[in-house]
């Protein structure tokens, strides 16, 4: 496990080891969720590709498990998590967005104040 330390390890303190442990833990369920997916890809057994399918499925699942550990332990990813996740259209789009909002040449010009009922 000591292979993703950049820095001496008891330098860091807990919070910083538990984002790092999150963080390889993540990078290594998404890995096994591609070798996975290859894998039922290409086999041509029906019973091993449901396996296949099904472990793939519970690496997706361990991955956001611990996304969602980083989304409410580490800061950033709340944030951008609300920006990307389940957003609509192109994904560059909705990063102009976030990142200059609301220009009037994007709204035509109106204040776009809603109602005043």
């Amino acid at each position: 496990m000591a292979d993703h330390w950049s820095e001496n390890e008891s330098l860091l303190d807990e919070g910083t080891r538990n984002k790092s442990r999150a963080i390889k833990t993540l990078m290594e369920e998404i890995e096994a969720v591609m070798f996975y997916e290859q894998r039922a890809a290409v086999t041509e057994d029906k019973d091993l590709k449901e396996i296949m399918i099904h472990n793939r499925n519970e690496e997706i699942e361990h991955a956001c498990m611990t996304l969602e550990w980083l989304r409410r332990n580490m800061d950033g990813w709340d944030e951008e998590l609300r920006t990307y996740l389940f957003s609509e259209g192109n994904i560059l789009a909705v990063e102009e967005e976030a990142a200059h909002g609301n220009s009037d040449e994007n709204n035509g010009g109106s204040l776009q104040i809603g109602s005043l009922k």
